[in-house]
């Protein structure tokens, strides 16, 4: 079989009768190529839109819960609808004890102000937080340090940025740790910059102040922003949504059907949904994929049945000059094989070539890229060839039966 394989006679038929036959082979082939191709291209989207997300979230702490207050929608215990409220810093103590599986309960502030370094000006968020922010989100520091307990303890007047806002703010190359911003009339010492979080689900990016330090300035009193809530590893999140929503609810003297009263935006749920919508994602490219290699494969045996019937003159010779079934089998089946693997590997490159073009252009162009690395698993990869191979074996033996089947003077005697 190895000497068959290298053997120049055979390779000469098989690139005679592709030359001969050049416009329908190109086109027979096309089925395959487009195949592989289509599989290759959307498994590797599929792999990037995963990988961006995964940059994207970073060390956040996925099943995370942001809840806010709105307006009441039904009247409750003498109160009208309409009516707005605001979570106090007892909130958190009655969620931190009485909340089945909580991890963290993250209080924060947020509002929009000027910031202000020599003589450019911003509009920018303000956030006041506690260090245990850093937990749940963590910060990937550039230079300095985050907040920290004394900050909150004595009400200091620091701040972190994060990389956006020392770009608006600073000269390119600038060192910021030590110099002072100027936020509501008020000058804060620089102690931390940090990359942008672009991650969705809240507030990101800014600068970030004391807690304490941020109520004292906006005379927040004991109300809180906005709560981050996040549960213990593999904690339904739903769950711990309701459950946090539903104690708020009794606190505050809200009916407990009203949906209105308090937004929220679970993480957790979110990131279910699009990890499945990935998994399908997946399953429909293999389906389509595979479903194009074998309508492909099937034009390959098509092409090889009508060379075949044009060629039975020629097997009739050959076989009656004493050439054995099994070689006219094989060398047909060679045929099949090769131009399956052939379309296979233009399909290949095809698709990676599409997936580098993708993976680069929007950096070429300064953009933050929409996919991170689109690549296809080697093994993948293995397994698109393998599975050429076979679908061309197989697809072979049929013009190899109709080839071995006509007896040679029955051939010799074909119109």
């Amino acid at each position: 079989m190895i000497k068959f394989l290298f053997d120049r006679d055979t390779w000469q038929e098989i690139f005679e009768g592709i030359r001969q036959n050049q416009f329908r082979t190109i086109v027979t082939i096309f089925g395959v190529m487009w195949g592989v191709f289509l599989l290759v291209s959307l498994l590797g989207v599929s792999r990037g839109y995963e990988n961006n997300f995964k940059n994207l979230l970073g060390d956040f702490a996925t099943n995370s819960v942001f809840v806010w207050t709105q307006n009441t929608s039904i009247p409750f215990k003498g109160f009208q609808k309409g009516r707005s409220f605001n979570m106090k810093m007892s909130d958190v103590d009655a969620i931190r004890n009485n909340i089945d599986g909580l991890k963290y309960v993250v209080p924060r502030f947020q509002r929009q102000s000027q910031i202000v370094n020599g003589i450019k000006s911003i509009n920018m968020g303000v956030y006041g937080d506690f260090p245990l922010l850093d937990k749940v989100e963590k910060k990937n520091l550039i230079y300095g340090r985050f907040l920290n307990g004394n900050d909150i303890d004595q009400r200091k007047k620091v701040c972190v940025l994060d990389e956006d806002t020392y770009k608006q703010l600073y000269d390119a190359g600038e060192y910021p740790i030590g110099t002072y911003l100027k936020i509501n009339n008020t000058n804060f010492l620089v102690v931390g910059l940090f990359e942008t979080n672009r991650m969705g689900g809240g507030p990101q990016g800014g600068v970030h102040i004391p807690f304490t330090t941020f109520g004292h300035m906006y005379n927040m009193g004991d109300n809180i922003g906005w709560l981050m809530v996040t549960g213990q590893d593999n904690y339904d999140t739903e769950q711990l949504e309701m459950d946090v929503k539903l104690l708020l609810k009794n606190i505050h003297d809200v009916h407990p059907d009203d949906e209105r009263a308090f937004g929220s935006f679970n993480l957790g749920s979110f990131l279910g949904r699009f990890k499945n919508f990935l998994s399908g994602f997946k399953f429909l490219t293999w389906f389509v994929g595979i479903a194009t290699l074998i309508a492909g494969v099937f034009a390959i045996g098509n092409i090889l049945l009508i060379t075949v019937k044009e060629r039975t003159k020629e097997i009739g010779i050959r076989r009656a000059l004493g050439a054995k079934p099994i070689e006219i089998k094989r060398q047909i089946i060679l045929e099949s094989v090769f131009l399956t693997s052939l379309a296979g590997a233009i399909g290949i490159i095809l698709g990676g070539g599409l997936l580098f073009w993708l993976d680069h252009s929007s950096a070429v162009h300064g953009e933050r890229p929409w996919l991170a690395n689109p690549t296809v698993n080697i093994p993948i990869v293995i397994i698109a060839v393998l599975l050429l191979v076979i679908f061309g074996t197989l697809i072979g033996l049929i013009p190899a039966s109709v080839a071995t089947s006509v007896k040679p003077i029955d051939a010799l005697h074909d119109e």
